[in-house]
């Protein structure tokens, strides 16, 4: 029970510093949703949404617009029904618990996924990043657009890069190897941008070492304290210690 505990205290769902759950500035998603251009009455679908603080930017920027979040963590879905309220956006975003690989519907004008191509099948992580990129690709109509977050390597990485994701060398290519993948399932690129260190420190700050770190401060009595430092220390030496310099995240707007 207590590692849940720690996974509740340290998640970004409930981290009201988050304003989406991935590397990204204020700068660099207007520009995403800009390239994305979706136009008035357009549907879009986010799978694997969080709270869908994207989807509901991206719904906003078209007249008419309407928005399907789909997402299984039922504190990500609680905290965009609730955003999505106060927006005055309740009748056009509708979150559903929905596991992404699961959702049926189709024809949107937009489909979006960041970072979540590990919700689709896959004995590896191409394999299921494969298996994402074609699901969006047949969830938009002829001419749609899909905008795709996925992991890549910058630089060759480290044994410590590897150790501080947890992942192999051959789970994650290079920005191009990215495009020719979405290439290969009928996806051309219009846009493809990366988050840059600034954007991840400043979410690793924000996000899960940060989020710990203050929880740990105001807590030091707590009995679930040593075990929230112990997991701070390993997202800190992961991060500034591995992957830092060599991963990232890249943001590709494709049209179909």
């Amino acid at each position: 029970m207590s590692a849940e505990e720690v996974r509740a205290i340290m998640s970004a769902a409930g981290n009201d510093r988050l304003i989406w759950n991935t590397p990204l500035s204020e700068d660099h998603a207007a520009r995403l949703i800009a390239a994305c251009d979706p136009a008035p009455g357009a549907r879009i679908a986010d799978l694997g949404s969080g709270w869908g603080e994207l989807l509901m930017r991206l719904v906003e920027s078209a007249p008419g617009a309407t928005g399907d979040g789909v997402e299984t963590d039922p504190a990500a879905v609680a905290r965009g029904r609730r955003l999505a309220e106060e927006r005055g956006l309740a009748d056009r975003v509708r979150f559903h618990e929905t596991p992404a690989a699961e959702w049926p519907d189709g024809g949107y004008d937009l489909a979006v996924s960041i970072g979540s191509s590990h919700a689709w099948p896959g004995a590896t992580a191409r394999e299921s990043t494969g298996n994402a990129l074609t699901a969006l690709a047949a969830a938009v109509r002829p001419g749609g657009r899909v905008l795709f977050g996925e992991g890549i390597w910058q630089r060759e990485p480290t044994s410590a890069a590897l150790e501080g994701l947890g992942t192999a060398p051959g789970d994650y290519g290079s920005l191009l190897e990215l495009i020719r993948l979405a290439e290969s399932v009928g996806l051309r690129a219009l846009q493809a941008t990366v988050a840059d260190e600034r954007e991840w420190d400043l979410f690793e700050s924000e996000g899960p070492i940060g989020r710990g770190q203050r929880w740990a401060l105001a807590n030091p009595d707590h009995p679930l304290r040593a075990e929230v430092t112990a997991e701070i220390d390993a997202r800190r030496t992961g991060y500034y210690g591995g992957y830092r310099s060599s991963f990232t995240l890249a943001y590709l707007v494709l049209s179909s």
